[in-house]
């Protein structure tokens, strides 16, 4: 029987039947480290106890109304979502690609609401990813995600990050917004600083732009501070949400000033199923865990840890790692090899993890993450490089394959570093 599911990705051959903390389990006993989250969406690990004690309350009571009538666990995360952040308005969505969508149509009202429509230009950044809907991989401006799918959606502009005569250039009297991602997760952990994210700041209050930034990736707690612009100490006009945000189950949200959201009118937006009871109980049950300042500094430790396991990877095995990125709990390793041969690499040591562009592997693992989980993948890190050298000496044509070749740490799923962090 051929496959049923539309073919438009390569996937392992690879099911896993149960998760706990930072672990998967196949449906034989493997088990795998998971570093990579499902990219960077299971925020509080596998079957995190309070996560699966509110769902499970949540399934027996009401799964789905509509947003036609008040959902008040809605307004709950909404207001914690508020209390938390610059933001004084929330619109919940399914996924990061509509939360930007939402994003971008605020950024627009803004301006025609204001007497501007012809505002509707936003300007992005090379290396973004913002989603795969028609508008959003205009955004995003990675041509391989544009090839074949007919004319560009118009109103996105792209600029390389740091051309600071180009961005002055790009920007017109039809200019609404700059949108980027603080961090840029698909476009290989490449960091904005402090210091730019700042000049982006002015940049868009002396044009009377907005900012959007996107934290799809790096926002609810990644980078140790719930959201990572924190670190610059600025306030953004709108900032959009999903991934670790339901720990999940599948949600995203869109945060706003009341100012950049004043064209956002009963009737401009909508939506079936976004802010439904099952989706708000999972993200008050991530907030419960997440917004807890002792938990957040945890992040930040365990980050560092991660860190110094990679620099050290990197200095050994400088013939593989030419570069580390990343922060807090989002890292990863440029590498000089193909990335998704390292990723192949760790796989067969079974560690999860994920390719980037840039030749890039990307770290997402969950922020329950055990000190010596790390140091396990760190030891499986240092086990995969050491393959890839020896790999590497191979004549063409008589490499073997990563996943082919038998791991060399154990993995019968007896250890006591399975437990989770509850």
């Amino acid at each position: 029987m051929s496959d049923p599911l539309l073919p438009i990705g390569k996937r392992l051959d690879l099911a896993f039947e149960f998760g706990k903390g930072a672990w998967l389990y196949t449906r034989n006993g493997d088990r795998y480290l998971d570093f990579a989250s499902g990219i960077a969406v299971n925020s509080l690990g596998h079957s995190h106890p309070h996560l699966v004690k509110t769902l499970k309350a949540q399934i027996g009571r009401l799964w789905h109304t509509s947003n036609l009538v008040r959902i008040p666990d809605g307004e709950r995360l909404a207001g914690r979502l508020v209390d938390a952040t610059f933001a004084d308005v929330v619109f919940f969505a399914n996924s990061g690609g509509e939360a930007n969508e939402a994003a971008v149509k605020m950024a627009r009202r803004f301006h025609a609401a204001a007497g501007a429509p012809e505002r509707y230009r936003v300007v992005t950044f090379t290396g973004a990813f913002h989603g795969r809907t028609l508008a959003m991989i205009a955004a995003t401006g990675y041509s391989r995600y544009l090839d074949g799918f007919g004319p560009k959606v118009d109103g996105f502009d792209q600029v390389a990050l740091g051309d600071w005569s180009a961005l002055d250039k790009i920007i017109t009297p039809a200019t609404a917004a700059l949108m980027l991602e603080p961090i840029q997760g698909e476009g290989g952990l490449r960091t904005v600083d402090p210091e730019t994210l700042c000049r982006l700041r002015d940049i868009c209050d002396e044009r009377g732009l907005l900012l959007i930034l996107d934290e799809i990736q790096s926002g609810v707690g990644r980078t140790g501070k719930f959201l990572a612009h924190e670190w610059a100490g600025i306030a953004p006009d709108i900032v959009t949400l999903a991934k670790g945000i339901g720990g999940g189950f599948p949600m995203g949200a869109c945060l706003a000033t009341r100012r950049a959201a004043s064209g956002m009118v009963q009737g401009s937006h909508g939506t079936t199923f976004g802010g439904n009871p099952l989706a708000m109980a999972a993200g008050n049950a991530v907030l419960d865990i997440v917004l807890d300042v002792d938990f957040l500094k945890r992040v930040v430790s365990m980050g560092k840890l991660f860190r110094t396991h990679l620099d050290r990877a990197r200095c050994k095995y400088g013939d593989l790692i030419a570069e580390v990125r990343g922060v807090g709990l989002l890292q990863g390793v440029q590498t000089v090899v193909d990335a998704r041969k390292f990723v192949d690499a760790l796989r067969a040591q079974h560690l999860m993890a994920i390719s980037a562009r840039d030749n890039v592997v990307r770290f997402a693992p969950p922020l329950t993450v055990l000190p010596r989980e790390i140091n396990d993948a760190a030891r499986r890190i240092e086990a995969a490089c050491e393959f890839l050298r020896e790999w590497k000496l191979q004549p063409q044509g008589q490499q073997p394959e990563p996943e082919n070749v038998r791991t060399t740490l154990p993995v019968d799923g007896r250890s006591e570093d399975m437990e989770p962090l509850s």
